[in-house]
């Protein structure tokens, strides 16, 4: 037997009979660490003979591997005593059930987003994607709305370029042009996801927020199918008939534009919800303008279309009670673990 493999035999004979586990990281400390063993075997090579460097570096390779194995093997030893020990003392039961991991859920915006996405699919809307991080072209002018046109006041746009020609998005809107660009008409199409705004935060306002953008481009639409789709909306999320009602607004994307309120759902004769009035601002809406069909290559004069946007975040504060816009981005799992 050579020095070698009797050296090896001795330092697996000592990991094996080592009595705990800070004994056996001393002998991983001298065998396998910078100035071990193994590492001034390795450091010896280039002092070698050429003939005999590579048994050398094959040995220090066997020897590493040996050691770790063994190590291994005394500290999965180790942790089974532990065990046994633990299970035969005093007081233990082996038929108290063990600890339930922790269970995530869904976030709020996520379980309404699936729910609006499942109903508008069934629909037969398709549902489509857009960046978060815009140009300026497809947030504002594809939209109607110039650089010099004063809706753009409104918006309080974060920008990402000193020439301002990438944004983050304000609105879902893009995703309009984005829908005609990609599909040929007629087409039903949402693009849900977030929004950003410089805000003054507080109850009712957030930076960051969540909308969904519908589309519907196709032949003679008028207002009485834009209704007709909202009011399903609306029942598939209330689970019963919502009484609606169209205002005028001025949304430079759509001619005429709407804003749509639905009767409040959670009373009869006022709440805090609906500030008394019995009506819940829902949702802006209206027929496509046909300035922004032709930027995104279709013919106003064959075709026509109308859009809504609907508010996400407002929609899970009403389902679910939320007084604070803030609790659904805070990260607060006090907030969250109510949704498991």
């Amino acid at each position: 037997m050579s020095d070698r493999q009797a050296e090896l035999d001795a330092l697996l004979v000592r990991i094996a009979a080592a009595p705990d586990a800070e004994a056996l990281r001393a002998i991983e400390r001298e065998t396998l660490e910078k100035e071990g063993v193994v590492a001034r075997l390795l450091a010896s090579i280039p002092t070698l003979p050429p003939q005999e460097r590579k048994a050398t570096g094959q040995w220090a390779n066997q020897m590493k591997r040996a050691v770790e194995e063994a190590a291994s093997a005394r500290r999965s030893a180790f942790e089974a005593a532990a065990l046994d020990a633990e299970r035969s003392g005093a007081g233990f039961d082996a038929t108290i059930p063990g600890k339930r991991p922790e269970r995530g859920s869904l976030h709020p915006v996520t379980r309404v987003t699936r729910e609006l996405e499942d109903l508008f699919t069934s629909m037969g809307y398709v549902v489509l994607d857009g960046p978060e991080v815009e140009l300026d072209w497809y947030n504002f002018e594809a939209l109607n709305i110039p650089r010099d046109h004063p809706a753009r006041d409104m918006q309080d746009t974060f920008r990402c370029d000193p020439e301002g020609n990438v944004v983050l998005r304000t609105h879902t809107s893009p995703g309009q042009v984005r829908a005609m660009e990609r599909m040929k008409p007629p087409f039903r199409a949402i693009v849900p996801g977030k929004v950003f705004r410089q805000e003054t935060t507080d109850a009712s306002h957030e930076h960051t927020f969540h909308q969904m953008e519908g589309l519907v481009v196709g032949r003679d639409l008028s207002v009485g199918h834009l209704i007709g789709a909202m009011k399903t909306l609306l029942r598939g999320v209330f689970g019963r008939e919502i009484e609606v009602r169209l205002r005028p607004g001025y949304f430079p994307f759509v001619e005429p534009g709407f804003e749509l309120d639905a009767r409040c759902p959670f009373c009869t004769e006022g709440c805090s919800v609906c500030k008394r009035s019995r009506w819940i601002e829902l949702l802006p809406c209206g027929m496509v303008h046909p300035n922004v069909l032709r930027s995104g290559g279709i013919d106003p004069e064959v075709w026509s279309g109308f859009a809504f946007g609907l508010g996400l975040s407002r929609l899970v504060m009403l389902r679910y009670g939320i007084d604070d816009v803030r609790h659904l981005l805070s990260g607060d799992l006090r907030f969250l673990e109510q949704f498991a």
